[in-house]
């Protein structure tokens, strides 16, 4: 793969977007870590340049039209055009439906949904023109729907139906879009869950894991693995496809 290819991970400054931007960087990829918090996405681009990567932090808010313009302009500006794109910026707000607040919903949907929307409508400018491009979204199994989660899941099941119909525009450019679906993934976004529940992190883990066919719960590192096969040359003839990263078959 050409040391020149550019990648673009948001949400990164911690978790799966992390491990995904460290994976794709000992891949051979220059990476932008991109985050809300530019301090914190250049602490991992810091660790990638220490491990002999090339990378930049660079802060956005994923849900704001004009920063996301900046942001992708400026990546091609400092490391070169963006061809692979990992939309993994996300949070939670959960509540049962009858306590959800508008603005839980809508901030949800804003940074899952918009976000990926702004940011990969900025990077296929780019991949267009250079005749290759990866798109990578994460979606997740709370697609099918999950108690507690009515606007996350909803997002989640949007990302899918966002990825297939990238697929069907794009790919006479050369570009691919694919989803990666996580199970349960042992991060702070599952930690806090576990505080919201009640429950001690380890013992959350280990109820989560005997529900699980591979009998434990995933890690970033997980993710990352499935993150590097879509965006590589390899995987030119994978496209449109929801992989469930999740220990055991989904319906």
């Amino acid at each position: 793969m050409s040391d020149t290819r550019t990648a673009v991970v948001t949400g990164a400054a911690r978790g799966i977007g992390a491990a995904v931007a460290k994976r794709l960087a000992k891949d051979g990829l220059q990476v932008a870590v991109l985050d809300l918090d530019e301090a914190a996405s250049q602490k991992v681009a810091d660790e990638i340049n220490a491990d002999g990567g090339k990378a930049i932090g660079v802060g956005c808010d994923v849900s704001n039209e004009e920063a996301v313009a900046t942001a992708v302009e400026r990546v091609a500006n400092e490391l070169g055009a963006p061809t692979v794109l990992v939309n993994n910026a996300g949070i939670l707000r959960d509540n049962l439906i009858f306590k959800m607040s508008a603005d839980d919903w809508d901030a949800v949907l804003n940074v899952h949904l918009r976000g990926a929307f702004l940011m990969t409508r900025a990077a296929q400018a780019y991949m267009t023109k250079a005749k290759f491009g990866r798109i990578i979204n994460l979606s997740s199994t709370s697609a099918q729907g999950n108690r507690g989660q009515v606007n996350y899941s909803a997002a989640k099941a949007g990302m899918q139906g966002f990825t297939k119909t990238l697929a069907i525009e794009l790919g006479k450019f050369g570009v691919t879009a694919n989803a990666i679906a996580p199970g349960f993934i042992a991060t702070d976004m599952t930690a806090a869950t576990a505080e919201r529940v009640g429950m001690e992190f380890e013992a959350f883990k280990a109820a989560a894991a005997q529900a699980i066919p591979v009998q434990r719960v995933g890690t970033p590192d997980d993710i990352a693995a499935m993150a590097s096969f879509f965006a590589s040359d390899e995987a030119g003839f994978v496209s449109g496809q929801v992989v469930y990263v999740a220990g055991g078959p989904e319906d």
